[in-house]
């Protein structure tokens, strides 16, 4: 197949759909990406891509057009103009791209306008279009402090359901997503799909050296939704525990105040690393007897399943969590871990006391099954391949 896909995000940033358009392209599919400008999380453009350098490139035989992107930086201002402004320029952009694509793949991140130029090229060229939901909207909004009843989300709600009128196949990452589909747009079941999330391949079970501390580590993007702050707390609650400790990957718009609330609290058993490329992770997860995984206490949020799950599961890594919903439904399901409500840091602190009572071990072997059972990457691939040929 020759496949389009659109999405704003794209290696050097952290997503998973580049390693996904890789792998199309090792099984012999033509796979051309319309992105934006890497900015993403931090919202500066990355070295070598500004002033229009590296619009073109081929990255490991994935062909990547770039178009124009204003920076996220911080607030809600320029979060504004950095979607807007890839949802015009890709837009503009997809009318130069070829007419032969034999369907239109959409990974749909944060904001939902990034289908827009998904759906213009599928207008003019009738190209079936299949749309991979991996956050929900206009209810993200509601995550950021935006009122539903506001002009803000009614206007996205009107874009939302515009650009999901013309979406010929939806997957989605989390079953809670499909309900929420069919009640808030009335899009019929017979064209949604349950496609989640895999885990890179470097991700792999490590056995652990012999060492005197106990471990925990979260990683991934510090936001308002990732609540950290609830794993600060925990940490503070357990700082008599000497040989414990408490690692915070990852980089974001909360990682400041993460770091300012460790030392109000004295958390001092909490080390903080920053943003780490993803070849580096392994030496972490390796490193770590538990992973952590935080979600604030929201309905929306409790839809989703973070993709750290996935890749926590795939190095056979008990989980902990503080956490609502899918997420929770599957470290119980799984029997991978403990878990308790979303943002009760005493709860969190439990669980990890509990664990530091348990057989680790049982929790690790179950994990990695649960991943090789429901979340391995050639199932996802495959499922993903027959979606896109039966749309197009």
């Amino acid at each position: 197949m020759k496949i389009l896909v659109v999405c704003q995000y794209y290696y050097p940033e952290p997503v998973r759909i580049s390693d996904i358009c890789e792998e199309l392209v090792r099984q012999g599919h033509q796979v051309d990406v319309l992105t934006g400008v890497p900015n993403y999380p931090m919202g500066q453009i990355y070295d070598g891509y500004r002033k229009g350098k590296k619009r073109h490139e081929i990255i490991n035989g994935v062909r990547v057009f770039r178009t124009f992107t204003v920076g996220r930086r911080q607030g809600i201002l320029f979060r504004f103009l950095n979607y807007f402004s890839y949802a015009f320029s890709s837009a503009h952009y997809v009318s130069k791209l070829d007419r032969d694509y034999d369907v239109v793949f959409v990974n749909q991140l944060s904001p939902v306008l990034m289908a827009n130029a998904g759906v213009k090229y599928k207008k003019k060229h009738g190209t079936k279009l299949v749309l991979y939901c991996l956050d929900l909207w206009p209810e993200s909004l509601v995550v950021g402090g935006i009122k539903r009843n506001g002009l803000i989300y009614k206007c996205f709600d009107a874009i939302s359901k515009k650009l999901y009128s013309y979406v010929d196949a939806f997957l989605v990452s989390s079953k809670e997503f499909a309900t929420y589909f069919k009640k808030h747009f009335g899009i019929e079941e017979r064209i949604i799909g349950y496609l989640p999330q895999y885990a890179e391949e470097l991700f792999l079970p490590h056995c652990s050296e012999d060492k005197e501390t106990i471990d925990l580590t979260f990683a991934g993007n510090i936001g308002v939704a990732q609540s950290v702050e609830t794993i600060i707390k925990a940490a503070a609650e357990l700082k008599n525990i000497e040989n414990l400790r408490f690692h915070v990957v990852g980089d974001g718009s909360s990682l400041e105040n993460c770091k300012r609330l460790a030392g109000d609290l004295k958390a001092d058993n909490v080390v903080f690393y920053g943003r780490k490329p993803l070849e580096a992770m392994p030496e972490f997860y390796n490193m770590s007897d538990a992973m952590l995984v935080t979600l604030s206490d929201d309905p929306v949020i409790a839809m989703t399943l973070p993709g750290k799950v996935q890749s926590y599961m795939a190095s056979g890594k008990p989980i902990i969590g503080a956490i609502n919903g899918e997420a929770a439904n599957v470290i119980l399901e799984s029997k991978c871990g403990l878990c308790g409500p979303a943002m009760d840091h005493l709860e969190l602190a439990n669980n990890i006391r509990r664990f530091l009572d348990s057989d680790k071990n049982v929790f690790g072997e179950n994990s990695r099954k649960y991943y090789l059972e429901h979340f391995e990457k050639g199932v996802f691939i495959d499922t993903l391949v027959k979606e896109l040929n039966d749309a197009k």
